[in-house]
């Protein structure tokens, strides 16, 4: 009887991966990563030295490839060196976002002129890495990435070798599982083979060491507790984390065949937009006198409407500064070429309540009320500061949102609905497979299959958009549709040519409002273009231009980091390696 019904199930999944079918345009060129070949050495010292090799297939004309390796908080990366066999290769590199770029232009002459066409092509990368190797109390760890998430394409096999710096007392293990076809150790070195790794997955590699074996390690990152406990716990949470999810989005499949009468039904009767007597194509001037955030919590985070999220505390910030409640200066090292962005705390008189609480938040990091914003992201890694910064925000969150009339804009009643239709849905389809798979009955075949797509459909509405199923009302409708038509005008660069602001005042207006509704970078570039004089942009284009917004989010993914302490050495849990990354062609 269990295999009837396991050939029930497969049969189910084999219908549905054969009868969807995904309809794509033809491109004049395409290509492969073949093979990737990984030989990573350990030293004693805490120096990572890899080596990486990727066999590509070109069908069509390309240029070259581009290898993205992301770099954590203290990690280096060194002594780059880039060769290709097939072609001929020239590389570019670059630090952006946390990330080192290599741009590899890829020849079919000597000269550099042609570019390649229909061709194999293996690359070949070396870099040395400091700061990976994690050394504590009790136990000496590298959690590496050997096929990163970022990937353009699959990688369809990988072979790895690891080089460790002595032949005992060492442990390994390989995650996800799946991807894992072969493993095998041989005195201080560990072989292991993949198998076909998915764009947007990882296939990755967590070795413990011996203390012992970096008693004089000035590379490695030294966290002065017991590591092994906290490893194994986040190794087997996340491991097991990963196998539901496994079969949470198998089940997410069988959506295709879903038919949810009750969520359409949901949906035509509290969905649906009402009409309104405004059929603007886009706006020049602020639609309304809210402040940022309210803008933000209302227009652009539908996930939950009436709360901001971290663009709205963005955009709160540079209108401060627009206030001249915060003055920015920036300190230039042009020794060592970096660049240090100050906020300096005015006053808060004749602030709002949630202004005077983003004040409070920025100021209690201040020293003599100034705030140096590039460092913030370090204060903020520490676990007491994290807790407190992530706390602040989330009451700033509250204040917004309840100085916004929600119900004024936005009727949830749809989305309300939704949710117990989903967890009625959940529960109703749990019962209804362990039925089926109980019962000698003929029916208990579709039983189980209808509790499957049931769970599966159930699951899958939690995540959808507030709006979807919810709807504004008229008032809300034209609020939203003005603001969206505003963020439409800052997206559109030819418009705002044609219209060009007359004066700073109203491009610092964009430039926040822009922050607010998420398109800051459009309108950054925007004044760059129609104002030759950058002297006179003040101080929220400079803001932006010295990388303000950046360094926000960084200290602000830094709060949250260090708030939870678990996971802040980033050990164990499995996808939390460095290296990594990803690539592509072009």
């Amino acid at each position: 009887m269990n295999v009837k019904k396991t050939f029930v199930i497969i049969l189910l999944f084999l219908l549905l991966f054969t009868t969807v079918a995904s309809v794509s345009a033809d491109d004049d060129r395409s290509y492969s990563i073949e093979h990737a070949v990984l030989d990573l050495t350990v030293f004693n010292n805490g120096l990572l030295h890899v080596e990486e090799s990727y066999d590509y297939s070109f069908d069509g004309s390309f240029n070259g490839v581009y290898r993205d390796i992301p770099l954590k908080t203290e990690e280096k990366i060194e002594n780059v060196k880039v060769y290709a066999e097939g072609a001929y290769a020239v590389c570019e590199q670059s630090e952006k976002d946390g990330k080192t770029h290599l741009k590899i232009y890829l020849y079919s002459d000597a000269a550099h002129t042609k570019g390649i066409k229909d061709c194999d092509v293996t690359v070949h990368i070396s870099y040395d890495m400091k700061n990976v190797v994690t050394v504590f109390n009790d136990v000496a760890g590298l959690q590496y990435k050997l096929v990163g998430e970022e990937w353009d394409e699959p990688i369809k096999s990988v072979d790895a070798t690891i080089h460790l710096p002595a032949d005992s007392g060492n442990e390994f293990y390989l995650n996800p599982q799946e991807h894992n076809v072969s493993s095998s150790v041989e005195g201080n070195t560990l072989k292991t083979t993949g198998g076909y790794v998915p764009t947007g997955d990882y296939y990755e590699a967590l070795v413990l060491m011996p203390v012992k074996d970096f008693a004089t390690s000035p590379n490695a990152k030294h966290v002065d507790k017991d590591g092994r406990e906290m490893i194994m716990k986040n190794l087997k949470e996340s491991t097991e984390g990963r196998a539901f999810w496994n079969m949470v989005y198998t089940i997410f499949g069988l959506l295709s065949f879903l038919s949810p009468v009750a969520a359409v039904v949901i949906y035509l009767k509290y969905g649906r937009e009402p009409k309104v007597d405004y059929d603007g194509i886009y706006e020049r001037d602020l639609p309304t006198n809210d402040s940022p955030e309210v803008v933000n919590a209302l227009v652009e985070n539908r996930s939950s409407i009436g709360t901001p999220n971290l663009k709205g505390f963005e955009a709160s910030i540079m209108n401060l500064i627009d206030k001249k409640a915060i003055t920015l200066d920036v300190s230039e090292d042009h020794e060592s070429s970096t660049k240090d962005l100050f906020l300096t705390f005015k006053s808060n008189k004749g602030l709002s309540e949630a202004e005077k609480k983003v004040y409070k938040i920025l100021n209690n990091f201040a020293n003599d009320n100034t705030l140096n914003l590039s460092r913030l992201n370090g204060v903020l890694s520490i676990e007491a500061n994290g807790k407190w910064f992530v706390d602040q925000v989330h009451e700033w969150e509250s204040m917004v949102n309840e100085q916004i009339d929600v119900p004024y804009y936005f009727d949830d009643k749809g989305y309300t609905y939704t949710l117990f239709l989903s967890a009625a849905g959940i529960i109703i389809g749990i019962i209804q497979v362990i039925l089926g798979a109980i019962t000698n009955a003929s029916s208990g075949f579709f039983t189980m299959g209808c509790g499957i797509f049931l769970f599966a459909f159930s699951i899958i509405i939690i995540f959808f958009k507030e709006d979807i199923f919810g709807r504004w009302t008229k008032e809300g409708r034209e609020y939203y549709l003005k603001w969206r038509n505003l963020k439409k005008f800052l997206k559109d660069n030819s418009l705002i040519k044609e219209h060009p602001p007359e004066s700073i005042v109203v491009w610092n207006k964009y430039l926040i409002y822009g922050t607010a509704l998420g398109v800051a970078d459009q309108v950054y570039k925007s004044m760059k273009l129609h104002m030759p004089n950058t002297e006179d942009m003040g101080d929220l284009y400079m803001y932006h231009y010295y990388g303000g917004y950046s360094m926000m989010n960084s200290a602000f993914h830094a709060g949250e980091v260090s708030a939870n302490p678990s996971d802040s050495y980033g050990f164990g849990g499995a996808g939390g390696g460095s290296g990594g990354g990803g690539g592509g062609a072009f």
